[in-house]
């Protein structure tokens, strides 16, 4: 299922749902941070998603690193809070929501890379490296998190 991020932008649908979703940065013992490249708009991002019912967001934090890129992560604090109406992502099966995003600071574990549906590529960056790579311009961009 493909999406459409729309910041900032008259033309963009109205949304008709909203969303508690985590995101995480994780770093490795090198200060390195995870990245996936995503399937659904080909950017790059930190791991994150959507929390399910019967998840604490912690929980929901472990999961989504974990099916995203194969990483065990230990969370270790809270990066912020994320709430733009402004923003919008418009799903290719309906689905128009606002999220309200919680960052979460955590440590790689264990695990190894591997991509899953939601991740076409995984890998560790530096944080010079991330300059470099396609990721969403408009706040809160995944590079304003760290």
């Amino acid at each position: 299922m493909a999406r459409t991020d729309y910041y900032q932008d008259p033309d963009a649908p109205t949304p008709n749902s909203l969303v508690v979703a985590v995101s995480v940065y994780v770093t490795n013992e090198s200060g390195e941070i995870l990245l996936i490249r995503r399937v659904d708009n080909d950017l790059y991002s930190i791991p994150g998603g959507g929390q399910e019912p019967g998840e604490t967001l912690s929980q929901t934090a472990v999961r989504e690193t974990k099916e995203e890129t194969g990483i065990d992560i230990r969370v270790t604090g809270l990066v912020g809070l994320y709430s733009d109406p402004a923003h919008i992502i418009a799903y290719t099966d309906g689905e128009v929501r606002q999220e309200f995003s919680i960052c979460f600071r955590a440590v790689a574990t264990g695990g190894r890379l591997e991509t899953s549906s939601e991740s076409k590529e995984v890998g560790w960056s530096t944080p010079g490296d991330i300059e470099q790579l396609t990721m969403h311009h408009h706040p809160p961009a995944h590079r304003a998190r760290s």
